[in-house]
């Protein structure tokens, strides 16, 4: 299969406007991040706690059909995203929310995703959910070098027992040549209330950084991205200062951090819902290197949030919300209780087969 291109016509103003009269080519490529919402298969693990998994909890003639069903919800979703530009789905993707291995096995075998022979990086979690995160990439775009796994090691404030929650997932590899590092990311949520569990989500940021400065260590101009359901806004402390990201690629200094959807966030766009309440815990990250308009390597071009019609809840006391898989103890026939967040690389080619 050749790789994805594509012809912007559309970036034809911005390089005219530069002094570049000619027309260029560039190749596409989509980085995402979903939270799949309990993504359970049907077996009991005596080691997690996925007995509390929505699936689990329904009675045993109807799981089968439950997790067929929300496979296929979430192979349709991660197929689209992005595609409207890229023609193609993500060639990057990192998730949270999943049980195991086998269930994203049994996610890029759905239909919608086989023939995009998507491999996987996924290390098990300690988190007392029994939910680990992974990123899935297209074999033949993204080829990992190195992966590892970084425990969050946090304690409750009160009686100081530790709270197990999601490792930190960083791969490095290379997207059509270029050395990219992802770190995917679920952190600490918000249950008890903001203010109290945010400890929690200080310490993985301040994790989040370490690894980051490690890379930055062997390479100022390391190419990061660090996504995923980060259970706080862009503005909060843990994102804002602790990460330490802009709002404006102009202003992101060496071994800074690029945030294009903390003005997704202000102008009121969110990825989940709560409370009648929009929130934009979902967010991909980038370190300064990939800000330049230098396209000879892959370069961000634009992000968004993938909050298509079908996604959405069209009535009752939810509407307008994501449509969520599970609620009221049972299957609803949605997707997610978040809608994805993705951006666009992209670099400019000479020759195109």
């Amino acid at each position: 299969m050749k790789s994805t291109h594509i012809l912007f016509t559309l970036l034809m103003l911005f390089f005219v406007s530069a002094g570049m009269s000619q027309e260029k080519k560039f190749k596409i490529h989509t980085v995402a991040f979903y939270n799949l919402e309990n993504l359970f298969d049907t077996i009991n693990d005596p080691t997690i706690n996925d007995e509390a998994s929505p699936i689990m909890e329904a009675s045993e003639g109807i799981r089968g059909d439950m997790y067929k069903n929300k496979l296929t919800n979430m192979a349709k979703v991660v197929s689209e995203i992005g595609a409207d530009l890229s023609n193609n789905s993500p060639a990057i993707i990192g998730v949270a929310e999943i049980e195991n291995r086998q269930v994203l096995h049994d996610l890029l075998n759905d239909p919608a995703l086989i023939d995009k022979d998507y491999g996987i990086v996924h290390y098990d979690s300690p988190d007392r959910r029994g939910i680990d995160v992974a990123l899935l990439y297209q074999k033949r775009l993204f080829k990992p070098l190195t992966t590892s796994n970084h425990e969050l090691v946090i304690f409750d404030n009160v009686s100081r027992e530790r709270r197990y929650t999601r490792d930190q997932l960083l791969v490095s590899g290379q997207l059509d040549g270029d050395l990219i590092h992802i770190i995917v990311n679920h952190w600490p949520s918000r249950s008890g209330g903001e203010s109290k569990s945010r400890p929690g989500r200080i310490a993985a940021a301040k994790l989040n950084r370490k690894i980051a400065d490690s890379l930055f260590a062997i390479d100022p101009y390391a190419k990061i991205i660090t996504m995923g359901d980060f259970n706080d806004n862009p503005d909060n402390e843990s994102i804002k200062s602790v990460l330490g990201t802009e709002d404006d690629r102009d202003k992101v200094l060496l071994k800074g951090f690029y945030n294009p959807f903390e003005k997704m966030y202000k102008s009121g766009l969110g990825t989940n819902a709560y409370r009648d309440s929009w929130s934009l815990f979902d967010q991909v990250i980038i370190s300064k290197s990939l800000t330049d308009r230098d396209y000879s390597s892959y370069r961000y071009y634009n992000s968004g949030i993938f909050n298509r019609r079908y996604l959405t809840n069209k009535r009752g006391r939810w509407k307008g919300y994501p449509f969520r898989s599970f609620a009221d103890g049972g299957f609803t026939g949605g997707y997610s209780d978040h809608f994805p967040a993705y951006i666009y690389l992209i670099k400019e080619v000479k020759d195109i087969e």
